[in-house]
C-alpha cells in the first residue's frame, strides 16, 4: 500500500465565480446552509442520467465491471483524500457516518485493549456519542464514555484514555479544535484520535497526515455537495492499515469477496474498512461533485470563507437587534460557519426561510448560517443581514405558523 501523500490542491488564485456557476441555486434563494446539506452541483444531473441509463440501463450486472462500479469506493475516497491531506489509498467511501464512527471506535478500541475509557466533548455531534455509548455498552460495564467540556479536553486527556472521540468544527457553533495539538497530547499518553471532519472537510483546510490522526470519518452531503444521504469516508492512517481490524466484517472488506470463504479475513490496507455492497448511483454523483473542487486552492478557499464569515457578524452585529454571537469572533478559531443566538431562534430562522435565506436552527436558541466559498458570496451576505434586520426589526417572526415545529429543524 503506497503511502506517498497526493498533491495539495494549488492554483494561482481560485475563480469563485466560476465554481458559483456549476451549481444550481434556485432564483430568488439566498442559501447559506451548505453545512447542512449542499445545494445540486449541475454536472451531478447529468452523471446520475448516465448512470442510471447508460450503464444500470444498457450494462446491467456488467457494469461492476465494465463501468468500474466495484473500484468506485477507492477511486472516489482518493478524491475525498486531496481534501484532508491523506495519502493516496487511506480513504474509501461507503455506509453512513455513524457507521464509519462506530468502525472507527472499535478498531481503535482494540488496538488499546489495556484501556476502557474514550473521551469526547460536550460540543460533540450527538450521533458520535450515542454510536460511542452503545459500542461501549455492548464491551462491557467496565467501559465509558467521558464528556467533559470542548476547552477542558486537552487538560482531560491523561494516561486512561484509550481514544479521543472529537468533531473538529462544533456543528452549532463553529468552533474548532486543534488537531494537531489534541492528537499530539493524545499520542503523549498513549492514545489513539479519531477525528470526525463532517463540518470541516470542503470547509477548511485540513491536514490529517500534518495533524497525525490515527483514523478520521466524515459525511460527503455537506461542503462537499454530494447529495442528501451521500456516503460517508473513513481514513485509516497508512501505519495502522495492518493493525487495525473492522468491527463490521462486511463481505467487501473481505481479502477476496468472490471467494465466497466461510470465514472472515480481512482485506488489505483500507480496503478492509469496506462494508456492504457501495451505493453506485450515489457514488456517481459523489463524484461529479467533487469535479468542482479541481483547481480550488485551500488557502483562497479559506480566506474567503474568512471574508464572508466576518463581514456577516460585522453586519448583524451593526444591523440586527436581539442577537448576540454564538461563534469565536476569532475567525482562526472557527470553521467556515456562524451561530447567533435569540431567544426565539427557531421562529426567526423559520420567518427568513419564507424570505429566502435559508438557514437552520439549532437547539436551544441558535441561528446557523454557514458559508461555503464555492458558491455563496458577499451579496448573500448582504442580503441575509438585511432580510434578518427587518424580520427582527417588525418582529415579523412572531407568527403562529413560525413557531409550529417541523420534523426537520
Amino acid at each position: 500500500m503506497t503511502s506517498t501523500v497526493l498533491n495539495p490542491i494549488t492554483a494561482a488564485m481560485t475563480d469563485f465565480t466560476a465554481t458559483r456557476a456549476m451549481f444550481h441555486l434556485p432564483a430568488g434563494v439566498t442559501y447559506l446552509d451548505g453545512n447542512s446539506l449542499g445545494p445540486l452541483p449541475i454536472a451531478a444531473q447529468e452523471r446520475a442520467r448516465r448512470v442510471v441509463a447508460d450503464e444500470w440501463g444498457e450494462m446491467l450486472i456488467r457494469g461492476w465491471n465494465t463501468a468500474g462500479w466495484m473500484a468506485a469506493p477507492g477511486r472516489v475516497g482518493d478524491r475525498i483524500a486531496r481534501l484532508i491531506g491523506a495519502p493516496a489509498g487511506s480513504v474509501v467511501m461507503g455506509d453512513t457516518l455513524s457507521i464509519k464512527v462506530y468502525q472507527a471506535l472499535a478498531s481503535a478500541l482494540s488496538m488499546r485493549p489495556d484501556r476502557r475509557v474514550v473521551l469526547s466533548d460536550s460540543g460533540n455531534f450527538p450521533t458520535d456519542l450515542y454510536i460511542a455509548q452503545g459500542l461501549l455498552a455492548s464491551l462491557g460495564s467496565d467501559y465509558r464514555l467521558k464528556v467533559v467540556a470542548p476547552d477542558e479536553v486537552a487538560d482531560a486527556i491523561d494516561d486512561n484514555i484509550a481514544v479521543t472521540l472529537l468533531t473538529e468544527v462544533d456543528y452549532r457553533t463553529g468552533r474548532r479544535h486543534d488537531m494537531p495539538a489534541l492528537t499530539a497530547r493524545a499520542h503523549d499518553v498513549g492514545a489513539l484520535a479519531i477525528w470526525d471532519l463532517a463540518h470541516s472537510a470542503g470547509a477548511v483546510p485540513v491536514d490529517v497526515t500534518a495533524g497525525a490522526a490515527d483514523f478520521a470519518v466524515g459525511c460527503t452531503y455537506k461542503y462537499l455537495n454530494g447529495g442528501p444521504g451521500a456516503p460517508a469516508f473513513i481514513y485509516v492512517a497508512p501505519a495502522h492499515h495492518d493493525a487495525a481490524l473492522p468491527a463490521l466484517s462486511g463481505w467487501m472488506g473481505h481479502a477476496a469477496p468472490f471467494a465466497f470463504d466461510l470465514d472472515y479475513r480481512p482485506g488489505k490496507g483500507i480496503e478492509r474498512m469496506r462494508v456492504g455492497t457501495p451505493p453506485v448511483i450515489a457514488l456517481a454523483v459523489l463524484d461529479a461533485a467533487l469535479d468542482a473542487w479541481d483547481g480550488v486552492a485551500m488557502a483562497d478557499l479559506r480566506a474567503r470563507s474568512i471574508e464572508l464569515s466576518e463581514a456577516f457578524i460585522a453586519g448583524v452585529e451593526a444591523r440586527c437587534a436581539g442577537v448576540t454571537l454564538a461563534s469565536p469572533r476569532d475567525p482562526h478559531a472557527r470553521g467556515s460557519q456562524v451561530g447567533v443566538r435569540h431567544p426565539q431562534a427557531y421562529a426567526v430562522m423559520q420567518a427568513l426561510i419564507a424570505e429566502g435565506v435559508i438557514g437552520d436552527f439549532r437547539a436551544p436558541d441558535i441561528l446557523r448560517f454557514g458559508f461555503a466559498p464555492l458558491y455563496n458570496d458577499l451579496a448573500d451576505v448582504d442580503r441575509a443581514v438585511t432580510v434578518l434586520a427587518d424580520i427582527l426589526a417588525t418582529g415579523r417572526w412572531d407568527r403562529p405558523e413560525f413557531h409550529a415545529r417541523n420534523a426537520v429543524t
